[in-house]
């Protein structure tokens, strides 16, 4: 099986305070296309910062990142937002849902990248809600939601452009147990979804979201570790 992600001797930071704290020191990885994996580690070991990397929302300092076949490390800026807009899927803890925008409106202004027309646009985002059960409540806004219908249309305007790459950073983490646990079925499910198998990739803390995973990954120490 082919490889969505491949990590060659990859370094990283964050800045904090002024200064850099590693992420990665040369570490080494691969996550296999289709694959649902879990990236866990201690709190401040940076795995959001990681996500950001595998998204192409950060930079790696240094090795070679290839991710969805595209080798970010040696794309420049508009090539590293082109990748955003076409190739990945994003799924935040905190939803990020645009409040003055209606939950159709919401998964259509995802799909602005791709160019479709209005008509096309519409029917994507309808058929992306209805899968998640949200298709009844697309004319409500984010204020007329709970935090689990939010995070439903979240994952719904994740998934609607058919992205072979969803990312989810910590989305259970503002969720009680039994919407987590919702939002968490229709994830898993979002890889059989669209084209062909979707590789997912979920940072979490929760050893229960983690045990839905086909595989997982660990930071530590600024390495990747299976298991």
């Amino acid at each position: 099986m082919p490889h969505a992600v491949l990590a060659e001797s990859v370094s990283a930071s964050y800045r904090e305070g002024g200064r850099a704290v590693p992420v990665l020191d040369a570490a080494s990885f691969t996550i296999e296309q289709g694959v649902f994996t879990a990236l866990t580690g201690p709190s401040g070991s940076g795995k959001t910062t990681l996500l950001s990397l595998l998204g192409a929302l950060d930079v790696a300092e240094g090795g070679r990142l290839v991710v969805a076949g595209a080798e970010l490390t040696a794309l420049g800026a508009a090539g590293r937002a082109r990748f955003r807009r076409t190739q990945v899927g994003f799924v935040f803890q905190g939803f990020n849902l645009l409040p003055t925008l209606t939950v159709r409106e919401n998964v259509e202004v995802g799909l602005e990248p791709l160019g479709l027309g209005r008509t096309a646009a519409r029917g994507r985002a309808e058929a992306a809600l209805d899968r998640v059960a949200m298709l009844t409540k697309a004319q409500r806004f984010p204020h007329e939601l709970s935090g689990g219908e939010q995070q439903r249309v979240a994952v719904a305007r994740a998934c609607a452009k058919n992205p072979p790459l969803l990312l989810a950073d910590e989305p259970t983490g503002n969720l009680d147990e039994e919407a987590g646990a919702r939002v968490m079925d229709l994830i898993g499910a979002a890889r059989d979804e669209g084209q062909g198998p979707r590789t997912v990739i979920v940072v979490t803390h929760d050893a229960s979201v983690a045990a839905r995973a086909d595989a997982v990954l660990t930071l530590h120490d600024h390495k990747v570790y299976a298991g």
